[in-house]
């Protein structure tokens, strides 16, 4: 094989230059090699196509190997000799080029990472499996709102990689960006967790962005308008489906999800078997809410649906109603209102008409007080009420507040 491949080499080697490659002839079928006179080994394949691709032959551990160099003219002669060279080193070093290529084939995706992630630990256990898989096929299978991972091997994946998607996702969504890498350090983790990935996690080491809890909920002089221009929408399912996430404080897919069964008119009471935060919840439903399920099941347009918000969907349910949300909001004169925010607005306005954190965690569902606390500092009369009332102390301590009182009783 070598004194053959040794005799080839004598018939067909060229000193390697652009002409010359160029001007090489294409065979009536399969492949032709040619050999360099300067890099030992370096050649290059010319197919019945016209293709020129640069190959490497030489003997490694006494096997004949080909390595694939590139193609040309993608991969210039000083490139391909540069390469070649480099190989050559490699093999002198006891290392098998072809060898490691062939492992690296046979290495899995990103993509097949995740696929194994979405199936075996996202759908089991997370309510946020639909989530991962909209931020993935989002911003890690293309180039177009984040990097194409999914095809890249794992060790493809460095923390300069993920430094790279990170920084092109926060130049327009910091947040987003926050939960993608979460994300991938969660795949990594888990691939680490079962034995398929035995290195660093690239994730390591990268600093989220700082995100400030959102504090938006709808005030006083915001809600007759609100009010007004809700219950003037036309389309019932819509407007029954806003009013109800605002009077139960419901998270909105469970809001959505709502079904006849979990409903009990007479004791005032929805059952929600599955949460967030994998509990079940009671919610109270406030004579409000009673009267607009009332009506919704006297309605003959809703009988034959098990959900409340029937849709035409796959799911069968409503699905979150953006474009009414909108055309309501922008006639109302609102801005920067979420749906979730209604959730938030439940919260604050029992925190400024007196409820106590513990009420307001158990109406929300919450597990941590910590959660709760928010909705304290959320609302401003109470604030306002303790300023004023300790300005008033202070000003009638330094004698101010009597001068004023007796001013007003002077000019009475």
């Amino acid at each position: 094989m070598a004194d053959e491949q040794t005799a080839r080499a004598g018939r067909n080697s060229l000193n390697f230059t652009k002409a010359a490659i160029e001007a090489l002839p294409r065979p009536e079928k399969g492949w032709k090699y040619y050999y360099d006179t300067k890099v030992s080994g370096l050649a290059i394949g010319v197919g019945s196509s016209g293709i020129k691709t640069f190959v490497l032959y030489r003997k490694v551990n006494r096997k004949p190997e080909r390595i694939k160099i590139g193609r040309y003219p993608d991969l210039t002669v000083d490139k391909a000799r540069a390469a070649a060279t480099n190989l050559n080193a490699d093999i002198a070093n006891g290392t098998n080029p072809a060898e490691l290529k062939r492992v690296r084939r046979a290495e899995m995706t990103f993509g097949d990472l995740f696929d194994q992630y979405y199936k075996n630990h996202a759908l089991p256990h997370k309510k946020t499996a639909a989530e991962d898989k909209q931020k993935f096929d989002k911003y890690l299978s293309n180039n177009v709102d984040g990097m194409n991972l999914a095809s890249r091997q794992l060790s493809e994946i460095t923390k300069a990689t993920v430094a790279q998607l990170f920084a092109k996702i926060s130049k327009e969504h910091k947040v987003m960006a926050n939960r993608v890498l979460a994300l991938v350090s969660s795949v990594f983790g888990k691939a680490i967790e079962w034995g398929i990935w035995s290195q660093i996690n690239p994730c390591h080491g990268i600093r989220k962005h700082s995100e400030v809890s959102r504090d938006r909920f709808l005030q006083p002089d915001e809600l007759p308008k609100f009010f007004e221009h809700l219950m003037d929408y036309p389309n019932t399912t819509m407007r029954d489906y806003i009013l109800m996430s605002l009077l139960t404080g419901a998270r909105r897919s469970n809001v959505l999800a709502m079904r006849w069964d979990q409903v009990n008119l007479e004791r005032a009471e929805w059952r929600i078997p599955d949460t967030k935060n994998g509990t079940p919840q009671s919610v109270p439903l406030v004579p409000d809410a009673v009267a607009v399920l009332e009506a919704r099941k006297k309605s003959a347009a809703y009988a034959e649906s098990p959900f409340v918000f029937p849709g035409s969907g796959e799911t069968g349910h409503l699905v979150a109603p953006k474009k009414a949300w909108k055309t309501i909001l922008d006639k109302a004169g609102i801005a920067d209102l979420r749906l979730h925010d209604l959730r938030r607005t439940m919260g604050s306005w029992q925190a400024g008409t007196g409820a106590n954190l513990s009420v307001i965690g158990r109406s929300l569902n919450h597990k941590s007080t910590q959660t709760t606390a928010i909705y304290a500092r959320l609302w401003m009369e109470p604030v306002r009420n303790a300023m004023e009332t300790a300005t008033a102390a202070m000003m009638q301590a330094a004698g101010l507040a009597a001068n004023d009182e007796s001013e007003s009783e002077a000019e009475r």
